[in-house]
């Protein structure tokens, strides 16, 4: 065949650029959006935030009211050492109302568009940081505590012990994990050291035995049972049921671990309260003693909506703390505004983008209202009576009922919060399967977890029930689940199977 050309006309489906960045905005978390919100204003110079003018106009407002204060009270103010023009920021608060950004989808109303109003009128209300990234105050630095390991190499500089001792004890304990127990066997330590410093497995245990007399108690244990071991010998004698709890860690662990409390009775030789108390004993013992040593950053989550119930209904409102404020700079403005040649063509590029970014962070946010709004009408069960009250949803239903397509019901329910009376919870919580009732409605499967979880917390604990019971106490209620579906809930829900959670 010979090459030839041709021309075919065909239509397609085309993402404009401002959809893509609609869409990319709708899919991100709010750290994720502040993050990306801080990248576009280090490269866009048209955008930034609103905050500088919030500050100016409280600080000259609250020069005024010193002004307008009578000249006594100014002496008392000066009196003190204290400014009257040192108001905090925070004290002030914008207006609340917020106009509705123009559209600029439309090209000859875009050219018409005069870039003033942007300045003033197209923001975004909602709160962020300061413009320049720098705190009114000095930031608080939190006090660290020491870690394990600091707190070990102290009680050790504090021992009479030889260096050498000390320099194998600090060795060792290097080789503790983040739960304070040393894995690695100590044979195969010895073998992993140079053989020029004559350390055998030997010496190396009985640096091992000093270790484990160090704070916190139980520190330096192989295994479990060496753990609880080191706490119950590091208590008084007098401490009652010791002795026979020490002869359970050492011996008879595992049936402790499955409830096997008449192997226990047979093996102590004693009665329900005695091993009950032997039991109550272990149990308040620290399996993880380095755990209180282990640094981590507390994560918070910052919702994107509030519910809260007025006058009879559950309105979702959103969180202001999580709207950032966005705007265009005045100054570049008014420079494009009285110059248009194309000289200025790249600001008036960035003048695009922003108009572009402002706007679509605001639909982001309106479909996210719309969407929980949604969600809080389909789920005021919930709301008034917790869990059990769920009802089953789809993101399909939610889509057809605002007109979306689900993807977009996806996006927006993955990583936002809705803070509740009743707590936090992702947009993804309000969604989930459904069961068949004998009646031939439905029932979610939450509100299946929820029977399941109160069904356990009301039961006897000498005769908890079993996966099948449970399954024969939710038929009676109408809500026909398999054993094995039971099973899945409870493993969910991290309940222990029926032996385990037995009790004397």
């Amino acid at each position: 065949m010979k090459p030839s050309l041709q021309l075919k006309l065909s239509q397609h489906l085309t993402l404009t650029p401002q959809l893509q960045q609609s869409i990319r905005l709708l899919q991100l978390s709010t750290l994720e959006l502040n993050q990306e919100l801080e990248r576009f204003l280090q490269e866009n110079p048209l955008l930034e935030r609103e905050e500088e003018e919030g500050e100016e106009g409280a600080a000259a407002a609250a020069t005024a009211a010193a002004e307008a204060q009578p000249t006594g009270e100014i002496q008392e103010f000066d009196a003190a050492t204290t400014s009257a023009t040192e108001t905090p920021a925070d004290d002030y608060e914008a207006p609340p109302d917020v106009p509705e950004v123009p559209d600029v989808g439309d090209e000859p109303a875009r050219e018409a568009m005069d870039d003033a109003d942007w300045v003033d009128e197209g923001s975004y209300a909602g709160s962020g940081g300061n413009a320049d990234g720098e705190d009114g105050d000095f930031p608080q630095v939190p006090t660290g505590s020491p870690s394990l390991r600091e707190h070990l190499f102290w009680q050790l500089n504090m021992t009479t012990m030889p260096d050498r001792d000390k320099r194998i004890t600090e060795l060792l304990v290097d080789s503790l994990d983040d739960d304070g127990y040393l894995k690695q066997d100590l044979a195969e330590l010895a073998a992993l050291l140079p053989e020029e410093l004559g350390i055998d497995e030997e010496e190396l245990l009985v640096c091992l035995r000093h270790l484990q007399q160090l704070e916190p108690a139980g520190v330096g244990a192989r295994t479990l049972g060496e753990c609880l071991q080191l706490q119950l010998q590091a208590m008084p004698e007098s401490t009652p049921y010791r002795q026979m709890a020490l002869t359970v860690v050492k011996n008879h662990l595992d049936a402790l671990a499955t409830r096997d409390y008449a192997k226990l009775k047979k093996a102590l030789r004693c009665e329900d309260d005695v091993l009950r108390e032997v039991q109550r004993l272990i149990i308040g013992l620290n399996p993880r003693p380095g755990l209180t040593f282990s640094k981590e950053d507390a994560r918070y989550v910052v919702s994107d909506v509030i519910v809260r119930k007025i006058k009879g209904a559950w309105i979702a409102a959103l969180n202001p703390d999580a709207m950032p404020k966005l705007r265009i700079n005045r100054m570049y403005a008014d420079i494009l505004s009285r110059n248009r040649d194309s000289s200025y063509q790249q600001l008036s590029g960035q003048l695009q983008e922003a108009k572009w970014l402002i706007k679509n962070v605001q639909q982001r946010f309106d479909t996210i209202l719309r969407v929980s709004q949604c969600i809080v009408d389909r789920q005021r069960h919930f709301f008034e009576h917790g869990e059990v009250a769920m009802r089953p949803l789809v993101l399909r239903e939610i889509a057809e009922i605002l007109g979306l397509h689900e993807s977009t019901v996806s996006r927006v329910t993955t990583q936002k919060f809705m803070l509740t009376p009743r707590g936090i919870f992702e947009l993804k919580y309000f969604f989930g399967s459904h069961v068949s009732t004998e009646t031939g409605g439905a029932c979610s499967a939450t509100a299946i977890r929820a029977l399941i979880k109160q069904l356990v917390g009301e039961e006897d604990s000498k005769h908890p029930l079993s996966d099948s019971q449970i399954s024969e106490i939710l038929g009676k209620q109408g809500i026909v689940v398999a054993r094995r579906t039971i099973a899945k809930y409870r493993e969910s829900l991290q309940i222990l199977p029926v032996n385990l959670r037995k009790s004397i």
